[in-house]
């Protein structure tokens, strides 16, 4: 792929926006969220306070925009910040892990209470009722209980993000992340696209997993989520 290809992961919400996912896209020219039942996130195609009065627009009451940018976010007035961080966006193929104990099922609408419940309990980021509608999820149940997932979100070109990456505090240890990271990379290749991932740059036990999988960092993004100022 051209290193115009791999820029489209600078802006991966813009850019997700405006290509596979342009479909989901709500607003215009210069402001563009997902669905609120699906995600928070949304971008600018600059920084501009015009654009910044359109993504104001977008929002009613306590909504929260998230963006992932290159740069730090200057945030103008009428605006609260409420997140202001970083994260490292990685990419590559992990490695596959096998499960001896376990089976990886593909979940769906009937699952979407236990994924919340799950998400809920470990924070793996935004999750939301139509979450599951952004791409594949696969998740390991336990004596019927949810127990661990991963599953696919973002869709910028020819990239695929991977994301709630979370297994219960009960079931840790067993290489449930490590395997359904694998099950999905493989889903995603399968169709020809390229697997990739954020995390929080203070995350430091997930960075190690993922870089032990074989996933390296591209590059760091700045995660700023707003909500207007009332």
């Amino acid at each position: 792929m051209s290193d115009s290809d791999f820029a489209l992961l600078d802006r991966p919400i813009w850019s997700a926006l405006t290509t596979s996912h342009k479909h989901l896209a709500e607003g215009g020219a210069r402001a563009l969220r997902y669905p609120v039942d699906m995600t928070p996130f949304a971008d600018m195609i600059d920084m501009s306070e015009a654009s910044f009065a359109v993504l104001g627009d977008l929002l009613s009451g306590s909504q929260v925009a998230a963006l992932f940018t290159p740069e730090p976010v200057d945030v103008p007035a009428g605006y609260k910040v409420v997140l202001a961080d970083t994260g490292e966006q990685m990419i590559g193929s992990p490695t596959d892990s096998p499960l001896r104990d376990a089976e990886i099922v593909r979940l769906g609408d009937a699952d979407v209470p236990a994924m919340i419940a799950l998400t809920a309990l470990t924070k793996p980021g935004p999750f939301a009722t139509r979450t599951h509608k952004l791409g594949t999820f696969l998740g390991i149940r336990i004596n019927g209980e949810l127990v661990a997932m991963t599953g696919e979100r973002m869709k910028p070109g020819k990239f695929t993000e991977m994301t709630a990456v979370c297994v219960h505090p009960d079931h840790r240890g067993r290489g449930y992340a490590q395997a359904l990271l694998a099950a999905v990379a493989r889903q995603i290749e399968a169709r020809g696209e390229i697997p990739f991932l954020h995390v929080f740059s203070s995350n430091a036990s997930a960075i190690a997993l993922y870089q032990r999988q074989g996933m390296r960092i591209r590059r760091r993004l700045h995660v700023t989520a707003l909500m207007k100022q009332e």
